[in-house]
């Protein structure tokens, strides 16, 4: 994160966001796949890292069984002919866009608000208080070494369980978040940045996706 100063001086806090060049890596139809989509792929990952099968899924690999479909007639799958791909999603949805071609932050230039996906910070086992914001205990005479512990959850004779999903300790962080509605305040084009008012999910350096929001207003 950084801030940046708007033209009336404002200065706002913005998160900056490598937005490309993602590379299309396979288009989903109706017809073969039974929805739309395509598939992008971002940030090249060396080959000597990367498994047969993640070379074989952008470029072309010879092996028995493609010479076999091959050889009866069977129409082969589109590569995209690019390096492996280090963060590949789907997006939803019908598009023009082909195997092979690239996307860049200029894909953004028109669009005004944005929602970002991303996998949150891990942050463990985590107590009430951290994890739900409770106020705790006491923390006065006759509350004894407790002043962070949830206090008493059950019920009475009747029901005599707890109900589900009550609020405790637990695992807290690392989950799938999405920051929804955030100003897209600037797209620089050129260096495919795209600089988003407001944190985002993830740590620095971490993957998320970005698509135009459909919150209306």
């Amino acid at each position: 994160m950084t801030q940046i100063y708007l033209e009336d001086g404002r200065a706002v806090p913005v998160t900056v966001i490598q937005a490309g060049p993602c590379h299309v890596l396979q288009v989903r139809s109706e017809e073969r796949d039974g929805y739309q989509a395509v598939q992008l792929g971002f940030e090249d990952k060396p080959r000597r890292l990367a498994k047969r099968s993640e070379r074989g899924h952008v470029a072309k690999l010879e092996s028995k069984r493609s010479k076999k479909r091959a050889a009866e007639g069977i129409e082969l799958v589109p590569k995209a002919d690019c390096e492996p791909q280090r963060f590949i999603r789907e997006f939803r949805g019908p598009s023009d866009l082909e195997v092979g071609a690239t996307v860049t932050a200029e894909q953004f230039a028109e669009v005004k608000r944005v929602d970002v996906t991303g996998t949150s910070k891990g942050r463990g086992f985590s107590g009430v208080m951290k994890r739900h914001n409770f106020s705790g205990q006491r923390a006065s005479h006759g509350v004894k070494k407790v002043h962070r512990h949830a206090g008493g959850t059950g019920c009475s004779a009747s029901p005599s369980r707890l109900f589900k999903g009550i609020r405790m300790s637990g695992q807290y962080g690392n989950a799938k978040t999405t920051s929804r509605n955030l100003e897209l305040v600037r797209v620089d084009a050129d260096n495919n940045l795209l600089l988003v008012r407001g944190a985002v999910p993830g740590p620095n350096g971490g993957f998320v996706t970005v698509r135009e929001t459909n919150k209306v207003g």
